[in-house]
């Protein structure tokens, strides 16, 4: 098992960086739809959607949220430059995106009760719409920026080093439970962990470079990014225990599915791309 988990996530982290490399911002944006599209395919199972009819229905509504999010900030218009997208409207939506899932940490946080409010299929198949959509336009915004593969691979770096620190701190330490209904296997002292992982990172980009680097931006970048990955975590780990289900597929061997990748991913990246807008005139 062990094994088999290793090797998906050296194929995916090598087809990641194979593409983000590769590709021009245009083509990367589109290369990630069929991703984007398979996790729409796996919220419709958490959804309780289960007729072909319904999973085409919602399929293909997101495919028209994803063209209709990329032609509003008019993604098609000479693609290759900054100027092409609408960042006006980008940060707009990415403001909009952060807010919900601050709301969705309230929402966590009141577990089961919480339940009552987004639990309904209408509540949360528009959710799903609405999140994918956004972490499909945050990779967009990211990659059209100067230097945005660099910062895409930052923003994934940061989620994973959370996820890492967190799984080596709780192992080693773990004895306090963070969200003992939600995910009994995550501890305060894992989630401590991997903010301390944050910090290693950022004490390594103040190395690596230049010194006009602001220390402060990267703590202002950073910290809440991370923070913001562990709610994505923890709202995916609702989702699953509410319709009790352990993974959201099996398409991954020794992962389960595309939403338990990109669980964290999908709060971090809209919060990453438009504290990066706030921040970069500092």
């Amino acid at each position: 098992m062990l094994k088999q988990r290793i090797m998906t996530a050296v194929m995916l982290v090598a087809g990641f960086l194979l593409l983000l490399f590769n590709l021009n911002a245009l083509w990367f944006s589109l290369a990630v739809v069929p991703v984007v599209m398979l996790a729409g395919w796996e919220w419709t199972n958490l959804n309780g959607i289960k007729t072909a009819a319904s999973k085409f229905f919602y399929l293909s509504a997101l495919a028209l949220s994803l063209a209709g999010a990329g032609l509003w900030l008019n993604l098609l218009n000479t693609p290759d430059t900054l100027e092409s997208l609408d960042m006006h409207r980008g940060q707009q939506l990415m403001l909009l995106a952060s807010i919900l899932w601050a709301i969705i940490f309230l929402w966590v946080q009141g577990y089961p009760s919480s339940a009552i409010i987004w639990a309904a299929r209408p509540v949360l198949a528009l959710l799903g719409l609405l999140l994918l959509t956004a972490t499909w336009l945050s990779i967009v915004l990211i990659i059209h920026q100067p230097q945005g593969q660099w910062l895409l691979l930052l923003a994934v770096a940061v989620v994973s080093l959370a996820d890492i620190g967190g799984y080596v701190a709780g192992n080693l330490f773990g004895k306090h439970k963070l969200a003992p209904v939600i995910s009994p296997g995550k501890t305060w002292e894992g989630f401590f962990g991997g903010l301390s992982f944050q910090l290693l990172l950022i004490a390594l980009l103040m190395l690596l470079m230049p010194a006009s680097t602001s220390l402060a931006m990267l703590i202002l970048l950073i910290i809440p990014v991370s923070l913001y990955s562990v709610l994505g975590d923890l709202f995916e780990s609702m989702l699953k225990r509410h319709q009790g289900v352990k993974d959201s597929s099996q398409i991954l061997p020794g992962h389960g599915g595309i939403l338990d990748r990109i669980d964290g991913l999908m709060a971090a990246l809209p919060l990453f791309i438009l504290l990066l807008l706030l921040l970069s005139p500092l």
